[in-house]
């Protein structure tokens, strides 16, 4: 059964819409409150009733014209507008505008009215600005306080109800893309009968299927490496009966060289799997970098000659004794592979320069940088993914598996790896490990 749909849209201009009703309703509310305190205030007066009296005895023995002075000379004191009238006839005398808001069932600016039993009223109302009494303009304050008060209300609850799950999915993706790949959009704001949880819901589909299709490369990936391993050793094997059996030496020297890159690639794929599933449970112990650094060298000494490269290592006098915390094999792995790289990228005559420094931070760089073309500006951010390959500018070799390897071994090792192109053209790699401080 489909769910029943309320647009963000219809949500927002709603909120917007009430907010503006309810301000009008307040201020409205809160004026005529105001203004009854007000004229109930003035019926309280002390006194009130009593100069009314004296008033009307003023009138029925001096007239008229004597009470009115009474009045107004009484009204200044007390800062407010008195007038009597006969409560039938009398009306007629008040100012327009206080007839209207006596005889008015719903203006809440009224006079204050008070009733003598001899058949007059006394009418009261506050002088504009007199002491005591509420001026106009605070009226008008008051609305514009309420109106600033919803509205900022209704535009904070509106952005609170866009911005918080946007946030919560934006952190979300951040993680999986970090690689915790467990996490998803909270049932929450999946539930939300709006567009927020229409997305809610899409990007945990697509992040549930996307991880299903990477579980299924990297298991693919994984059963392909193991089930090539035994026929390719049995290759190998018959390759090498062959052989000795006196078939064609140039063709068997040739099939086993298709056999040893393919043992090599299937071993690289492993290596990567490895690293990706072991992660931080690894077993580490102190190692010096100088020390796998110079063992690495050696281990490719052999095949450097044969390209024509030579490899020049320097170290600064702290990094030679420094030390970092990891799986040896890894790190000499992660080494070799991008000098491997390095050597498959500079032309013969040419040198590989290899770098090993300390930082502020306490971290230990090593920086390896070849002489060949570099690679484009714009792939740079791409040289550590697997199988990637910056064809136009350093194509023929591998499988793009070495630099991506060495970059999973670093990032299992709480470091970075990094690559640019160093200012004589070459590919510079820079690996940076934390220093190992123990006892």
């Amino acid at each position: 059964m489909k769910r029943f749909m309320f647009p963000l849209f219809w949500r927002i201009f709603l909120s917007i819409w009430l907010a503006m009703a309810l301000t009008v309703a307040a201020s409205q509310l809160a004026t005529r409150f105001l203004l009854d305190r007000e004229r109930q205030a003035i019926e309280r007066q002390v006194g009130l009733q009593a100069l009314a009296r004296e008033a009307l005895v003023i009138r029925e023995r001096k007239g008229r014209g004597d009470a009115w002075r009474f009045l107004r000379g009484e009204g200044e004191r007390l800062d407010l507008h008195l007038m009597l009238i006969e409560k039938e006839q009398g009306e007629h005398r008040l100012p327009r505008v206080i007839r209207e808001r006596i005889q008015s069932g719903w203006y809440p600016h009224k006079p204050a009215v008070i009733e003598l039993q001899e058949g007059y009223q006394l009418v009261a109302w506050p002088r504009m600005g007199g002491e005591g009494w509420l001026d106009p303009r605070m009226f008008r304050f008051v609305e514009l306080g309420l109106a600033f008060l919803m509205i900022s209300l209704a535009c904070w609850w509106i952005a609170r109800l866009v911005s918080r799950p946007l946030k919560h999915m934006e952190g979300t993706a951040r993680s999986i893309a970090a690689g915790d790949t467990r996490l998803r959009v909270s049932d929450r704001i999946a539930r939300r009968r709006d567009e927020v949880g229409q997305l809610a819901t899409a990007f945990n589909g697509m992040t549930d299927r996307l991880c299903q299709l990477l579980d299924r490369q990297t298991q693919l990936m994984r059963d392909i490496s193991h089930d090539l391993r035994t026929p390719l050793a049995r290759q190998r094997v018959a390759i090498e009966l062959a052989a000795d059996s006196g078939a064609d030496e140039g063709l068997m020297e040739s099939i086993l060289r298709q056999n040893e890159r393919l043992e090599a690639m299937t071993g690289q794929i492993l290596t990567l799997y490895r690293v990706s599933e072991a992660g931080g449970d690894m077993a580490r112990e102190p190692v010096k970098p100088l020390t796998l650094l110079n063992q690495v060298l050696q281990d490719a000494a052999d095949y450097a000659e044969h390209q024509g490269v030579d490899c020049k290592l320097v170290s600064s006098e702290p990094g030679k004794g420094v030390s970092v915390l990891g799986d040896r094999g890894l790190l000499q792995r992660a080494f070799d592979n991008v000098l491997q790289n390095a050597l498959d990228h500079t032309p013969p005559g040419k040198s590989v320069h290899i770098a090993l420094v300390t930082t502020d931070d306490d971290q230990v760089q090593v920086t390896i940088t070849d002489e060949g073309p570099g690679a484009p500006d714009d792939l740079l951010p791409h040289v550590f993914e697997p199988f990637f390959r910056a064809d136009k500018s350093r194509s023929g070799h591998g499988w793009g598996l070495g630099l991506a390897i060495a970059r999973d071994i670093i990032t299992a090792h709480d470091g970075q790896v990094s690559a640019r192109n160093s200012d004589g053209g070459g590919l510079m790699v820079t690996l940076a490990l934390p220093v190992f401080v123990g006892s």
